[in-house]
């Protein structure tokens, strides 16, 4: 189950990737962040740009899960273990930051947190 969460995770974050940088000025991608078309627009470039972190996060976790999967586990744990933190830390500070965001923060905080926990345990 560990590895699924982490692959979910990166799915979450490349589905983030598509909402922020390619289809940031639909109407159904202002409803997902609760804003409005002048918040959209005048927010346009700082979302194009984090879209690109979320996506750099999840290639990062499925890079360490195909390390992981094959004969470099130590290498793909380390790297699938630090982007999920660093997925679980940015759902924290959204969260913090923006509490009527928190489905939008759990969704992108819970399967990276349960990543985390399923290699704990491991």
């Amino acid at each position: 189950m560990t590895l699924f969460f982490a692959g979910f995770a990166a799915f979450v974050h490349i589905y983030i990737f598509c909402l922020e940088s390619l289809m940031w000025s639909r109407p159904r991608t202002r409803k997902v962040f609760a804003m409005d078309e002048a918040t959209s627009k005048a927010n346009q470039l700082m979302a194009f740009n984090q879209g690109f972190y979320n996506l750099f996060l999840a290639l990062g976790a499925v890079v360490g899960l195909i390390l992981y999967s094959g004969d470099l586990q130590s290498v793909g744990k380390t790297l699938v273990v630090y982007t999920m933190a660093c997925m679980v830390a940015a759902a924290l500070v959204l969260f913090a930051s923006a509490p009527k965001l928190s489905k939008a923060a759990l969704i992108q905080g819970l399967p990276p947190f349960l990543a985390l926990v399923g290699f704990f345990l491991v």
